[in-house]
C-alpha cells in the first residue's frame, strides 16, 4: 500500500430535544388518557417488550407497570420480538434480561411463550396472530421506539404498528409479514393488521418513544387505540427529522468498529450507511453513497447474531469466529433477507482489510481517499475522517475538528489504533 490518508477526529452537532424526567413524562401521558375509565379492578394488561436498544426502556416499562397497578390493573410483560432470541421463549427472556428487563426489576411477571393465537385476517387475507398470553389478557398496551425501518419506506415503518404485527405476532407474524412485504407495502400491511387487532382485542393505549442523535429520549407520547395509527405516523416524521446522519454524502471507505442487533435490527442502521435493500430492489439512489464498508467486530450483546454482515464488503476473521450461524440464519430467513447473513471477504488483520478497501474503492492515490471511521451506526456524534473532507467542513457550524491530521496507525498485530 502506497501510504494511507491522514485522519482527524471531528464532532458533529445534532438538533437534540431531550425529555429530562422520563418517568414523570410517562405518567403525564398515561394520566391524560384517564385509563381508569376503561379498566375494571383486576383486569390483566399485557405489555410487550422488544429486543431493540431503547435508551430509557427499563424506566419506561417500569413506570407503565407501576401506573397500571396503581389504577387497579394486573400488568405483565410479554417478550415481543418476532424470531429474535433464537426463536425460543427462553432465548427471548434472556434477551430481555440482558437489556435489564427482569421480574425483580419491573415488579411484574414476565410471561414468555412462542405460541400464538390466530385472531382474524386482514381484508387482503393475511392471517393475524397474537402472542398467546397477550391474546388472553383483558387489555394490551403497546410500547415501542418509533424510527425509520432498516428495509422499508412508508407512512409507518418501525414503531407501534410493527410491535403489534411482528413483535406480538412472534415468529409466525414475523415470517408472514416480512414475506408479504416483498410484494406489498409494509406500511399498508401493518395498518391492516393493527385494525384487526383493535377490532378483536382491547388495545388500551400506545406509547411511542423518539430518540435524538445522541441516543437520548427526545419525545414520549401516548394515544388511545383510536389515535394510535396517527401517532405512529406523526412520531415517524419526528424521528426522521432527528435521525443522526453521516455528515458527508460521498464516501470511499467507511470503517465500522462494531455492528450488532443491539445497535440496529439490521446490525448497522441502513439509514446511516445508505444501503437499505428495499431501495436496492427498486433501483433507488440513497445517500450517503459509500463505495466500500469494512466492519471490524460484532458486539457481545448480539450473542452471535450477525444479521446485517451482508451489508459490508469486508470484515475480519475475529468477527466471523463470533457468528452463531444457526441464530443468524433463522433471523435472516424469518425476515426474508438471506443476503443479510452472507459473509463478506474476511481478513486476519485490519490492515489487510483497509488495504483491500482502499485498493478497490476507485481511488488512484489512497492518501487522497475519502475515509470515515465510526464506532457504530448509533454513535456518530464523533468520528475520524480523512483530511480529504477538510474543505467540505469549512463554514459548517455543526462540524468541529478535535485534532490535527494524524497518521492511520496499526499495532503489532496489524489492527487499527484509535486516534
Amino acid at each position: 500500500m502506497n501510504g494511507y490518508p491522514k485522519m482527524i477526529r471531528i464532532r458533529q452537532r445534532f438538533e437534540a430535544p431531550v425529555v429530562r424526567d422520563t418517568a414523570r413524562k410517562v405518567r403525564e401521558e398515561l394520566g391524560a388518557l384517564e385509563l381508569r375509565r376503561r379498566i375494571e379492578p383486576g383486569d390483566t394488561v399485557a405489555i410487550p417488550a422488544g429486543s431493540r436498544g431503547i435508551t430509557d426502556i427499563v424506566t419506561i416499562l417500569k413506570t407503565v407497570a407501576e401506573h397500571l397497578r396503581e389504577i387497579g390493573a394486573r400488568p405483565f410483560i410479554v417478550p415481543a420480538m418476532g424470531s429474535h432470541g433464537g426463536g425460543t421463549a427462553e432465548g427471548q427472556q434472556e434477551v430481555l434480561r440482558h437489556i435489564g428487563i427482569t421480574e425483580a426489576r419491573m415488579g411484574v411477571p414476565i410471561r414468555a411463550s412462542m405460541e400464538v393465537v390466530k385472531i382474524g385476517e386482514t381484508p387482503e387475507g393475511f392471517p393475524v396472530h397474537l402472542d398467546r398470553h397477550a391474546a388472553q389478557a383483558d387489555h394490551i398496551a403497546v410500547i415501542n421506539r418509533v424510527k425509520p425501518h432498516t428495509e422499508f419506506y412508508g407512512a409507518v415503518e418501525s414503531g407501534l404498528l410493527k410491535m403489534i404485527a411482528i413483535g406480538l405476532g412472534k415468529r409466525q407474524g414475523a415470517e408472514i409479514y416480512h414475506k408479504v412485504a416483498v410484494k406489498h407495502p409494509f406500511s399498508e400491511v401493518a395498518q391492516a393488521v393493527a385494525r384487526v387487532v383493535f377490532r378483536e382485542r382491547s388495545v388500551l393505549f400506545g406509547l411511542g418513544v423518539v430518540e435524538n442523535g445522541y441516543e437520548q429520549t427526545a419525545r414520549i407520547q401516548a394515544a388511545g387505540p383510536e389515535g394510535l395509527i396517527a401517532l405512529d405516523k406523526a412520531l415517524l416524521r419526528e424521528a426522521i427529522r432527528l435521525m443522526p446522519r453521516l455528515p458527508f454524502d460521498e464516501i470511499d471507505v467507511l470503517i465500522v468498529d462494531e455492528m450488532g442487533k443491539n445497535i440496529s435490527g439490521a446490525g448497522m442502521d441502513t439509514g446511516v450507511i445508505g444501503r437499505k435493500s428495499w431501495a436496492f430492489h427498486r433501483g433507488m439512489e440513497e445517500k450517503p453513497s459509500i463505495t466500500r464498508i469494512f466492519v471490524r467486530d460484532l458486539t457481545e450483546a448480539s450473542a452471535g447474531n450477525a444479521c446485517g454482515i451482508g451489508l459490508a464488503d469486508f470484515t475480519t476473521q475475529r468477527l466471523v469466529a463470533k457468528i452463531d450461524m444457526e441464530v443468524s440464519r433463522l433471523n435472516a430467513l424469518t425476515s426474508t433477507r438471506p443476503r443479510g447473513v452472507m459473509i463478506p471477504m474476511a481478513f486476519d488483520t485490519d490492515r489487510e482489510a483497509v488495504d483491500t478497501a482502499l485498493a478497490t474503492a476507485g481511488v488512484m492515490d489512497p492518501r487522497e481517499a475519502r475515509v470515515v471511521w465510526i464506532k457504530n451506526t448509533l454513535e456518530i456524534a464523533e468520528m475520524a475522517v480523512s483530511e480529504a473532507f477538510i474543505p467540505e467542513m469549512e463554514g459548517r457550524a455543526n462540524l468541529k475538528a478535535l485534532t490535527e491530521p494524524g497518521e492511520m496507525r496499526f499495532d503489532g498485530e496489524g489492527n487499527l489504533v484509535h486516534l
